[in-house]
């Protein structure tokens, strides 16, 4: 069973080398000067990684207001390569209170470190490289810890009531702050929940933390609590606090509730009949089976590949040498290159290696109407090509047929695509999980339409990968990640989760089909994951037969 796996994990080809471990690293600053003297500031970071020249970034915080020494409760989780210098750079912004993107935030600098740096030192501090290149007074400091063992997340609902009223003229704003003792006995905040406006019996929203970070999948290790009035200067004022443990959380499993009495240690000593400064409840406790992408794979979920290819007149005539869609007789175009590189991968996992191939912005026989979403092989009933060869071969006798023309409209391909995986919603089994590769040489002109169908798209088993072909400025594209790092319909309705992928093609042009591949396709196994683990459903469980067949399909 062990060689099934291998053999998957091998023929996915993601990785130049195998991942060692995962790593949780934790950011806090000290002595953030503002360049607003008449306010604090409301500090970000956002961590990039270098990757073929160019600074990618990751991920980013919460934003916390009006703080100058903040501590982010946001981990971020890193897959750490013992050969490979993974370069890091952790920006600090201040941001705009009544904007959470970047866009509009002022830049106060970054630090740059590697990976192996972290690690080795378990916890590295550096001081802040202001724009311009002068060290700052603040500081940084980046802790790594090791992910081991249980990879289970476990989803926490807190409520209050009768909590102490802190303000004069309205009543408190509590937010709650979760804190795991290490064996060093420090402290470490696990996690911050957002504050309740004026309100002394609070609910807050349920959120979800790995039991590995919650208590390092230590059930009886010690989690102080404290409960805060938060004020808009950064000066919070104190409520609370409790002491408490996972095994005591547990209690909350089963439809029950499990309080503890927030206590204040002054108010304790001052105040003679003083019993509590209120009550916190906690409503539910769910512990979620994290299940890996292999699971679902050796469990017989598909993978099905699809090919959207755009054919609109900015390509170039396909019979001059210098067009897009050029067919060299020695020497594959980029659209060819960019289409094996991904497809040889995603054909390992596709049991019928059928794969549909569309294409758009063309005028296409008998009528010659233009068409977004045609089948490339002409036969509307059944797009699908006999394997990578059969993409390839359809898609050159396609060329002389058509009429290259415009606009460059995705959208139709996107719902296509989504019409059949929303089939899947039925099923509520891991069996079918679509890609859809799109190949495109400019700036999608549907980019409203486009981003409504990402949105939908994104409640689906289904994730969108764009390779921009050629040396068009594709720098509009970024617009699908949203001005706040989330991408949001023209409504304003936000993606469920992070289903796209943009590559420029030419970042690869000198390296193996193998870097793209790998740049392309290493968000798809988290985001098949995600969905899933999301939805509650669980991998089937492979009969003796199925392994077998899996191993068939994966090797052959």
């Amino acid at each position: 069973m062990s060689d099934i796996y291998e053999s998957a994990a091998n023929s996915l080809g993601l990785f130049s080398s195998p991942c060692l471990t995962k790593v949780e690293l934790r950011v806090i600053c000290k002595g953030i000067q503002d360049r607003d003297a008449l306010s604090k500031p409301d500090p970000c970071i956002a961590l990039k990684m270098q990757s073929h020249g160019q600074w990618l970034e990751v991920d980013r915080t919460e934003v916390i207001r009006s703080c100058i020494n903040p501590t982010f409760s946001k981990v971020f989780t890193l897959d750490f390569y013992f050969e490979e210098v993974q370069r890091l750079r952790f920006e600090l912004y201040d941001i705009s209170s009544n904007h959470n993107g970047l866009k509009e935030a002022d830049f106060l600098g970054s630090v740059e470190c590697t990976l192996g740096q972290i690690i080795s030192q378990r916890k590295l501090s550096k001081a802040l490289l202001r724009p311009g290149g002068t060290v700052g007074k603040a500081i940084i400091t980046i802790s790594a810890e090791e992910l081991t063992g249980n990879d289970d997340y476990v989803e926490l609902s807190f409520s209050a009531r009768k909590l102490d009223d802190k303000d004069f003229f309205s009543k408190s704003d509590p937010f709650l702050e979760i804190y795991r003792l290490n064996d060093d006995a420090t402290l470490q905040l696990v996690h911050r929940t957002e504050t309740v406006m004026n309100n002394l019996n609070p609910v807050w929203k349920t959120f979800k933390v790995s039991l590995n970070n919650l208590c390092s999948g230590d059930q009886q290790r010690k989690l102080e609590c404290m409960v805060w009035d938060w004020d808009s200067n950064g000066k919070h004022d104190f409520i609370g606090e409790f002491e408490a443990t996972f095994k005591e959380m547990k209690g909350a499993m089963d439809g029950r509730q499990v309080q503890w009495p927030c206590l204040n240690p002054k108010y304790k000593v001052k105040k003679k009949n003083y019993k509590n400064s209120g009550i916190v409840i906690l409503n539910q406790c769910k512990i979620i089976k994290m299940h890996s992408f292999l699971d679902y794979i050796m469990g017989g979920c598909q993978i099905q590949f699809t090919v959207a290819i755009d054919f609109t007149a900015s390509n170039g005539d396909p019979r001059n040498s210098c067009s897009l869609h050029y067919i060299h007789p020695y020497q594959p175009n980029e659209y060819l290159k960019a289409l094996v590189a991904v497809g040889e991968i995603c054909q390992d996992y596709d049991s019928d290696k059928m794969f549909p191939a569309f294409g758009f912005g063309a005028r296409i026989p008998p009528d010659y109407q233009v068409s977004h979403d045609f089948a490339v092989n002409f036969n509307e009933l059944n797009p699908e090509c006999a394997g990578i060869q059969g993409l390839v071969e359809a898609y050159q006798n396609c060329l002389p047929k058509l009429q290259l023309y415009g606009p460059t409209n995705i959208a139709p391909i996107i719902q296509k695509v989504a019409n059949s995986a929303s089939q899947e919603l039925h099923t509520k089994e891991a069996m079918q999980y679509f890609i859809l590769l799109i190949l495109t040489d400019g700036v999608i002109t549907d980019m409203g339409d486009t981003r409504e169908a990402i949105v939908q798209a994104s409640h689906l088993p289904m994730s969108v990968i764009i390779v921009g072909v050629g040396n068009a400025d594709f720098s509009d594209m970024q617009m699908l990640d949203g001005d706040d790092g989330i991408l949001r319909s023209t409504k304003g309705e936000p993606v469920l989760r992070d289903i796209v992928q943009f590559v420029p093609f030419r970042n690869f042009k000198h390296a193996s089909p193998a870097a793209l591949a790998k740049s392309v396709l290493a968000e798809v196994p988290n985001q098949v994951v995600d969905y899933y683990n999301s939805k509650g459903i669980k991998p089937k469980v492979p009969s003796e037969n199925s392994y077998i067949n899996s191993y068939l399909n994966v090797t052959s």
